[in-house]
């Protein structure tokens, strides 16, 4: 048969790293797709510039509608980020009626409901791996290898660089300003860091994870988002003594009777679980389901190879389904399209989980039973307690309280309550802590 025919748009690391990727393993990828997979065309700003791959076999070409409107294409990569230019592109090579491959969690999450409608209508594929956790397979775990569980719940580490950033403070004692600089120097993060220290990152990709999981739409804007730019050293310093690490965790749960909670923050996990020791760049997700029970899935979150490695993969699945009936395709969200559950995404208001609160407090007597007062007028219990000696002329001391389960609307009205009281200094800093039991 002839060779399945490509076009690439955007050849920057990704794009160059699969380029590299077919040309090296062009014969094992032919044997497990059934036909040779050949880029043609790509597009890129720059045409002209030195790149990290060779170009010598396809053209190039700074537009790139001019890919997605070539007729010897039938597959469409797009590895330009974004979200209007790429929602652009991508439905233009849909209504072309050509297959779709994208590493693209921002617009999958955003605007992956309408892309997946005009996709079964048009009868072709898109492709997606690659959007969440780099070179782990986990979309394909979960939709495929884990399709006769009912999920129960999910947690990950799902960005490399905040989780960088707080393996660095943990294991150096350093601030996160320090590190998050250091960590622009080293190439894990962005110049404008923010959609990874402030969870957004982590955010979108646990949208796609949470609606393959449960088989819900895709609903970015229900997520309960918070990021890591607020985590003092003394909160790591405080979490190692009691016994957790601080996680930058997406968790999505299912709730009895209630809904889906679906919320990216700072977490306190306990040392001895797997999920606690996953340090630097490295991604990990947990997925609890009925019958199998807990499994773990870990590796590199990002970079040329990984992130190409999803792509390729992804390119001979679709391949592999180029002469299929589109009705027989493994559906986009893992769940027949119809099927689609309504089920409430629940807001953060509504979730139940233990907290760690750090507070200042006037070191005068009768402080801390003003505190524990307030808790337990609030149904809260109490499962430690640290009180730290204050610095050297300093007349407030760090309190630390680990709680027992309860629900964030009990806590929100405590803290309102501790924070007004005139021997408290400043706000609460409150992280959560999962047990991932």
């Amino acid at each position: 048969m002839s060779s399945v025919k490509v076009g690439l748009l955007g050849l920057g690391t990704v794009g160059a790293g699969t380029v590299n990727l077919l040309a090296r393993n062009r014969d094992e990828i032919a044997r497990r797709a059934g036909r040779e997979i050949d880029i043609v065309h790509a597009a890129t700003r720059h045409p002209d510039r030195p790149r990290a791959c060779s170009t010598e076999h396809f053209r190039l070409t700074s537009d790139p509608f001019a890919v997605v409107d070539d007729p010897a294409v039938e597959i469409v990569v797009e590895l330009i980020g974004g979200e209007g230019l790429a929602r652009e592109l991508v439905l233009r090579a849909i209504d072309n009626g050509k297959h779709v491959v994208t590493a693209n969690k921002a617009l999958i999450a955003s605007h992956g409901n309408e892309i997946f409608e005009h996709a079964r209508r048009q009868g072709v594929t898109v492709a997606f791996e690659a959007a969440v956790a780099g070179g782990i397979p986990i979309i394909k775990a979960i939709r495929e290898g884990l399709s006769a569980n009912r999920i129960e719940w999910l947690a990950g580490i799902i960005n490399g660089t905040s989780n960088y950033i707080l393996s660095e403070m943990f294991y150096q004692q350093r601030d996160f300003a320090d590190v998050l600089a250091e960590a622009q120097g080293l190439g894990y993060a962005e110049a404008d860091p923010t959609f990874d220290v402030e969870g957004v990152d982590a955010a979108h990709k646990l949208t796609i994870l949470a609606s393959i999981a449960f088989g819900i739409p895709l609903q970015f804007d229900k997520v309960h988002v918070e990021g890591i730019t607020q985590i003092g050293s003394e909160d790591i310093a405080y979490a190692k003594e009691l016994g957790y690490r601080i996680k930058l965790l997406g968790i999505a749960r299912r709730v009895v009777g209630k809904g889906i909670s679906l919320r990216v923050h700072p977490t306190l996990v306990p040392q001895r679980r797997l999920l606690a020791n996953v340090d630097g760049v490295m991604n990990a997700v947990m997925v609890h389901g009925d019958p199998v029970g807990s499994t773990v899935y870990y590796g590199p979150g990002a970079g040329a190879g990984p992130t190409a490695s999803a792509v390729v993969a992804d390119l001979i699945d679709v391949t592999r389904e180029i002469n299929t009936d589109p009705k027989h395709r493994v559906p986009f969200l893992a769940f027949q399209s119809h099927a689609l559950s309504d089920e409430p995404v629940l807001g953060v208001e509504e979730i139940e989980t233990r907290y760690y609160l750090r507070m200042d407090a006037q070191d005068t007597p009768g402080v801390l039973a003003d505190v524990t007062r307030i808790l337990g007028d609030n149904g809260i219990s109490i499962e430690a307690i640290l009180q730290k000696q204050p610095p050297p002329g300093a007349d407030h001391v760090p309190v630390i309280i680990l709680t027992h389960e309860v629900s964030e609307r009990r806590m929100n009205a405590a803290m309102a309550q501790i924070e007004a009281l005139p021997t408290i200094q400043g706000r609460l800093t409150r992280i959560r802590v999962e047990h991932l039991d």
